[in-house]
């Protein structure tokens, strides 16, 4: 038995609660880890995980093995990156989730300079909007915009969108330029509705002016959970978006895009960059991060400390 292999594979079953799961993340079969935690709860003489056809939990001796091994983890890779060459030049794979838009226009666009810095980090990135396991999929880590909800995550702010209301010039000749915040739920008027992932729901439009507040649902003929859809549909005239300046910038240059109630505020939203407690912050995740912060600042820096 290598005894590096069995606590990687005991450390994902946990964090997992699968040996299925655990498996899949660490390119092995379900098999091999399987026998690897027997054979180390067999040198250890203790039951590390009570197992039931449905679930895996880990034992009391487990949790207090399992808070060492992640130590002992990371120790291990920080023994690694310390050598020179491998502190000099990060390398490796990252697994990280961004929200598609961000990825298409600002993150994919500069990745050429990143690989400029770092030629040696593989990066594999999920694109969506969707909530997802972190620990689970073993990703190292997520950007996202809106507050961070789990409390068992780290979550760096990272920056604000700022925020604004648009529409096509073709939609506003079609049913007319709105003059209020109101008007957002009036009749003949329609809005693009955005299905958040972390409630199921679509959120108000909340804005400000002076002493004024109100929050405005919309009209939505059509609701999406992906940005990318989200744009193109406002982009086809089938209603008002809410979007943040770098969305819409480029189609504000072009004339595709109308912004809508220029005197009215709206709350910006936090982006925020999110891994779990556990997982050992390498040399390349660092780099990463810190490019990630360096883009924000450059597109939409922090404006107010939380």
């Amino acid at each position: 038995m290598d005894r590096f292999d069995a606590m990687q594979a005991f450390a994902r079953v946990v964090e997992t609660g699968s040996f299925t799961k655990a498996a899949a993340t660490l390119h092995m079969s379900k098999t091999s880890v399987t026998q690897l935690v027997q054979q180390l709860e067999a040198r250890l003489r203790v039951r590390l995980l009570n197992r039931t056809t449905r679930k895996v939990n880990v034992t009391a001796d487990g949790a207090a093995y399992y808070e060492r091994v992640v130590r002992l983890l990371a120790d291990v890779d920080d023994a690694e990156t310390s050598l020179s060459s491998a502190s000099m030049a990060p390398r490796g794979r990252l697994r990280v989730d961004v929200p598609s838009p961000f990825a298409r226009m600002l993150l994919i666009p500069a990745l050429p300079a990143f690989y400029a810095r770092y030629p040696e980090i593989q990066l594999t990135m999920g694109v969506s909007d969707r909530l997802i396991d972190i620990i689970g999929e073993n990703v190292d880590c997520v950007v996202r915009g809106g507050e961070i909800t789990d409390q068992s995550l780290i979550a760096r702010h990272v920056g604000d969108l700022q925020l604004g209301i648009y529409a096509t010039p073709g939609y506003l000749q079609r049913a007319g330029t709105p003059m209020h915040p109101r008007e957002l739920e009036a009749a003949g008027h329609h809005t693009v509705g955005f299905l958040w992932s972390r409630t199921g729901k679509a959120l108000p439009y909340a804005m400000q002016r002076g002493e004024e507040r109100i929050e405005a649902h919309g009209r939505p003929l059509l609701t999406v959970d992906d940005g990318n859809a989200y744009l193109a549909a406002g982009l086809a005239g089938l209603g008002m978006l809410w979007l943040p300046h770098y969305m819409a910038k480029p189609h504000l240059a072009s004339g595709e895009l109308v912004r809508l109630f220029e005197d009215w505020q709206m709350k910006p939203m936090p982006m925020y960059l999110a891994f779990p407690p556990n997982r050992h912050v390498s040399a390349k995740l660092r780099v990463f991060i810190d490019w990630v912060v360096a883009l924000m600042a450059e597109h939409a820096p922090v404006l107010s400390r939380r």
